[in-house]
């Protein structure tokens, strides 16, 4: 999963993104692709990003597991 960034949030027209490591680093949306939402996984592509869409269904799917097994009763 090298040089993926995953966004954490967005504000103010940047997407507040963590970098593999735990740092973060903030981009502005314009040059993000359109309907990048937080949670997404993007690789860089030249000077561009892309969602990388496998990664980031893969991430969504193991933190709902997480998420489910805790909820279950005990």
């Amino acid at each position: 999963m090298s040089n993926t960034l995953i966004v954490d949030r967005i504000e103010a027209g940047f997407a507040v993104c963590e970098v593999e490591g735990g740092t973060f680093t903030h981009i502005a949306l314009s040059e993000l692709p359109r309907g990048v939402r937080e949670g997404d996984c993007l690789r860089p592509n030249g000077d561009d990003y892309i969602i990388d869409i496998e990664e980031t269904a893969r991430r969504r799917a193991a933190l709902k597991a997480m998420f489910d097994k805790l909820k279950k009763p005990r």
